[in-house]
């Protein structure tokens, strides 16, 4: 064991693979676990320009958390608004006003799927699954740090073994057509590289949201190695998926849930119901990370004036406001037309006020050798 930021000991998995776990809770969200964002992003490019774009995602995801775990260590920034005060100086209210955008439309997107699969599995009413997941992210938000960490490595446990039983009984019901799919289908061309980007650049902001479990880690190598592993962690069951929705490309990638589509391919009712919970589950850590990330930012604020941190019921209340405008949303615009329209805005919006200064300015910092001590950045 070593010791963490935190001042405890730091455990391997605290170390190197939560962060990463943590990643892919934030990613993998409504679009991800229901392959709706797949379908939009990568089944246009194909089964092999797909899984090119998909490759390409997962090195821009493992390079910038790499840098952005670096830098927030050195830093001593552990919420986006000390890491951005750093980072941005005055200009750190453009990605405050980039995040509440992305909030907005994310919480958006898992309402609208939670929606969609307690009306599909389970014949509820929309709202029903809305306000199931919406009282669930707030139960588990109010308690902080430490149980969002306990949640995100037995969600990923559960997600992890899902979507390998899924590519299992994916091939014994119709790995002839997931066969044919890449055996007739022409090499990468096209706009591959775009989708791989685009993909790639709304969803790296989970780098920032997650730096509240970024306390245990030791040290610079730590942070790197954290941040390598990171995308490979959170593109692995896209891929594991990616390749079951071929056996009926191109037609896939007009389904609304391409997931419950796959599912009654496959004619097993148990296993049905056994993918909806664990999207349920994914839609759960994605909704709480987002809405944790903000529940951090606002207590470190606090703390910086001298005053306790947040408690459990102001960490309630303030996700329930959060949730109560966000999740609506949904309702208005629809699960397709929001990943559709408002993630490419968003790829757009986190490229100038993430990615760019990330790689010019903080590769410049973590170059340069010094640090801002931690007061400071959190001020």
């Amino acid at each position: 064991m070593m010791v963490g930021e935190t001042g405890g000991r730091s455990s391997w998995f605290q170390r190197f693979l939560l962060p990463g776990f943590a990643l892919k809770a934030v990613i993998i969200g409504g679009g991800y676990a229901t392959g709706r964002e797949l379908a939009e992003y990568f089944v246009p490019s194909g089964p092999w320009g797909g899984l090119a774009a998909m490759l390409l995602a997962t090195v821009i995801w493992s390079v910038v958390a790499a840098l952005t775990f670096a830098l927030a260590r050195k830093l001593g920034a552990y919420d986006y608004r000390a890491f951005f005060k750093s980072l941005l100086g005055p200009g750190w209210i453009a990605f405050e006003a980039a995040y509440v955008i992305f909030v907005i439309l994310i919480l958006a997107v898992f309402g609208a799927a939670a929606g969609a699969i307690g009306a599909a599995t389970f014949g509820w009413p929309e709202l029903a699954g809305v306000i199931l997941l919406a009282v669930s992210i707030v139960a588990v938000t109010a308690w902080g740090t430490g149980v969002v960490e306990q949640m995100f490595k037995y969600v990923s446990i559960l997600l992890y073994t899902v979507y390998g039983l899924f590519l299992v009984l994916a091939l014994a019901s119709f790995g002839g057509l997931i066969g044919q799919g890449f055996a007739h289908a022409s090499p990468p061309s096209g706009n591959w590289m775009a989708g791989g980007i685009t993909y790639a650049s709304y969803n790296i902001v989970g780098a920032v949201v997650i730096l509240p479990v970024l306390r245990h880690l030791t040290s610079q190598r730590d942070a790197v190695v954290a941040g390598l592993i990171a995308g490979p962690l959170s593109m692995l069951p896209a891929i594991l998926f990616f390749v079951a929705m071929m056996a009926f490309y191109p037609a896939i990638g007009a389904e609304t849930l391409p997931s419950d589509f796959l599912l009654r391919q496959m004619a097993m009712p148990w296993f049905h119901v056994l993918f909806q919970v664990m999207i349920f589950a994914a839609l759960l850590e994605s909704g709480a990370g987002a809405v944790h990330a903000i529940n951090e930012r606002i207590s470190g604020a606090v703390e910086s004036r001298g005053r306790p941190p947040l408690s459990p019921q102001a960490r309630a209340i303030i996700g329930a406001v959060i949730l109560t405008g966000c999740m609506f949303v949904a309702g208005e615009i629809g699960l397709v037309d929001l990943i559709a329209s408002g993630y490419r805005f968003l790829a757009w919006l986190f490229l100038a006020v993430f990615v760019v200064p990330l790689i010019t300015i903080g590769s410049w910092r973590l170059l340069r050798g010094s640090s801002i001590p931690p007061m400071e950045a959190s001020a």
